[in-house]
């Protein structure tokens, strides 16, 4: 009696085909997108405030005050 785990040659799946390679021309529009956000991400965490201030007030200091001091930067 054959076991229940043999399987005919038939049924034996095929090797999984390679993984299709994406071009860098298809994936720079989103670097370069990732790459900005980033950037002003990076701004409004490391600069946002004093003369370099793009917003006024005091709101996106008090609003990231918490991540400036977690990344490390200077604000008091």
């Amino acid at each position: 009696m054959a076991s229940a785990l043999a399987y005919p040659a038939a049924d034996v799946p095929a090797a999984p085909a390679a993984l299709p390679t994406i071009p860098l021309r298809e994936l720079a529009p989103f670097a370069i997108f990732g790459s900005v956000l980033a950037l002003l991400l990076l701004y409004f965490v490391g600069a946002e405030q004093g003369a370099v201030s793009l917003v006024g007030g005091s709101y996106v200091h008090e609003f990231v005050h918490d991540a400036r001091h977690l990344l490390g930067f200077p604000c008091h």
